[in-house]
């Protein structure tokens, strides 16, 4: 369960799948991520992650706490595939597929590289947040960005099940 919801979160660099390009070189993204879906049972992960990519073509390799690799995912248009470790791979029509199966609920996959980036997406509306919190509002999502000069930022949807979305991201010196 772990491994899918891991999946999840932003979704990604299989050296051995030829039916998908390779990642689109460019901006590495590394850090700690962790999500939590309320609900029965809450659903939890936390670990390291490299993101290479956009959400239209790139990949991810999350870790564990001890910085073994818990699985890598790839995706380009049309394609999606999530290899585990011990062997063994999934594959999914797009990102925001493999995202809804790994945690049972849709998370704006596109708008997620932008957050992780600090800034909100172009792809729809955003709002300063009422509460005069550093960040914005978008797509259902409250984003925190009050410690981001740590890297760190906060995306919560209230929208029952609650989901949190922490991550601190290392940036460039």
């Amino acid at each position: 369960m772990r491994a899918i919801l891991w999946a999840m979160v932003l979704t990604l660099g299989l050296a051995g799948c030829a039916s998908l390009a390779p990642p689109v070189t460019g901006e590495l993204l590394s850090g700690r991520l962790s999500i939590r879906v309320d609900g029965q049972p809450e659903r939890s992960v936390s670990g390291g992650f490299e993101l290479s990519g956009t959400a239209r073509q790139g990949g991810l390799v999350l870790s564990g706490p001890l910085g073994t690799t818990a699985l890598r995912a790839q995706w380009a248009p049309g394609a999606a595939v999530l290899a585990q470790p011990g062997g063994g791979e999934t594959r999914y029509a797009d990102l925001d597929a493999l995202a809804r199966a790994s945690l049972g609920e849709a998370i704006p996959m596109a708008a997620l590289f932008d957050w992780l980036r600090g800034r909100a997406w172009t792809g729809a509306p955003a709002s300063a947040r009422a509460d005069g919190v550093p960040g914005f509002e978008q797509l259902g999502w409250q984003i925190n960005l009050q410690r981001w000069d740590e890297g760190a930022l906060e995306a919560v949807r209230a929208l029952p099940p609650m989901i949190t979305v922490r991550a601190r991201v290392e940036l460039p010196s």
